[in-house]
């Protein structure tokens, strides 16, 4: 199999699609999701978090939730909210957040590839969590939570997206969020063939986010024998060049029995620390803000510190390995309850809230992942520490779905 493939999408029809695009399932709580799906009788959170259309505190992994979900695509379906497309085609897909604009491409990734590591990981995954996405799937014969992938940046590639992406789209609106989401259909045969020639070429693709989704759709083609449609996974591909991740900062509840002129002692053994007058964003890599008792520092490892291994160099294994565990006893950032994660779309404004409300006690601000360390590690066949990257902005869910033949 081909590296990626079109494929007849599922997608709202015409001036419905801003009736139906909702955030993707993993980013609201059923609460949230709740009150955003409100008034909004096809809103896709119906089916991605279908526990909304059931009493409050319904399990959301319970059966008769994933049965709710295909009983809501069912009624999208029949009302004519949501219709296939003819014939395969690829989509190309746009998305601006404020000035930051990406041009990817909706695809069926292969599962082969994935299976093979010619679709690379960089995170470990969760059985229960793949378990929800191989039910949502079965339930609905089809997958609708897009995983992001990356490639690594080609000059004709990226020319070939931004040609399929001329003239008037055949979707554009602006979500409540205030991100744009445009979509091209790209019929054309001859130019799908060299779409899927100049991808089929690549050595590898990159997930970047939607581990869990690609791991899910693998274990569904092996249950199914790749029959069916199953043998690829609804992605959309982005030139790496043009992925836009956030910094994932760290809040710490305790200083491990430390006062913070012992901690900033401690601390001074590895790491250059030099107060500051406002919230310290850092620059560079190997460098980290730390605001603790209404004081803000910047913190720089030590050269000698930082190893050559493709983990070991991260921002976040730095921090980890340097400064929370040895200092802070905090070994395990998984399990662990004394830390806590902020995404940076957050603003460094609250990790101060956090420190200076008393419910945490610490606040470690970061230098955002690179791509290309991420790929480094994918390459490598190794798993980046947990909460490494967050991307912004977020794939919309309901604009297109891959369903099952």
């Amino acid at each position: 199999m081909t590296l990626i493939r079109p494929f007849a999408a599922l997608r709202p029809v015409s001036g419905r699609a801003a009736d139906v695009i909702a955030p993707p399932y993993d980013v609201l709580s059923s609460a949230e999701a709740r009150l955003r799906a409100s008034g909004r009788p096809w809103s896709f959170l119906h089916i991605s978090k279908p526990e909304i259309d059931l009493p409050e505190g319904t399990d959301s992994h319970a059966p008769e939730v994933y049965a709710r979900a295909a009983t809501n695509l069912q009624a999208m379906l029949e009302q004519g909210v949501l219709a296939r497309d003819e014939s395969p085609c690829y989509y190309v897909y746009r998305i601006i957040m404020g000035e930051h604009c990406q041009t990817g491409l909706v695809v069926a990734a292969s599962v082969a590839a994935y299976d093979s590591n010619r679709i690379r990981k960089h995170e470990f995954t969760r059985p229960d969590k793949e378990d929800d996405r191989v039910h949502q799937i079965e339930s609905l014969h089809a997958q609708t939570g897009p995983v992001l992938l990356a490639y690594e940046s080609q000059q004709q590639v990226d020319a070939m997206l931004m040609t399929a992406a001329e003239g008037v789209a055949d979707v554009d609106l602006k979500a409540d969020d205030g991100v744009r989401h445009l979509l091209w259909v790209v019929r054309d045969n001859r130019l799908i063939e060299k779409i899927t020639a100049a991808f089929d070429v690549m050595d590898a693709l990159y997930i970047a986010d939607g581990h869990h989704r690609s791991a899910a759709a693998s274990r569904v083609a092996a249950s199914h024998q790749g029959a069916a449609g199953t043998d690829g996974f609804l992605a959309v591909v982005f030139p790496h060049r043009q992925m836009q991740i956030f910094d994932y900062n760290r809040v710490v509840r305790d200083l491990a029995g430390m006062t913070p002129e012992t901690l900033l002692a401690r601390i001074a053994e590895s790491f250059s620390v030099t107060p500051e007058s406002a919230a310290v964003r850092p620059d560079s890599p190997a460098s980290f803000g730390m605001y603790l008792a209404g004081q803000w520092y910047r913190l720089v490892i030590r050269e000698n510190l930082i190893p050559d291994d493709p983990v070991g160099r991260l921002d976040v294994s730095l921090l980890a390995d340097n400064l929370l565990a040895p200092l802070l006893g905090i070994e395990d950032l998984r399990r662990d309850t004394r830390i806590d994660f902020v995404g940076g779309i957050r603003g460094l404004g609250e990790l101060e809230k956090r420190v200076d409300c008393g419910d945490m006690a610490v606040a470690f601000s970061m230098y955002p992942t690179r791509m290309e360390d991420l790929m480094a590690v994918a390459d490598a066949g190794e798993v980046m520490p947990p909460k490494s990257t967050w991307f912004e902005p977020k794939l919309a869910d309901g604009l297109v779905s891959l369903i099952f033949d």
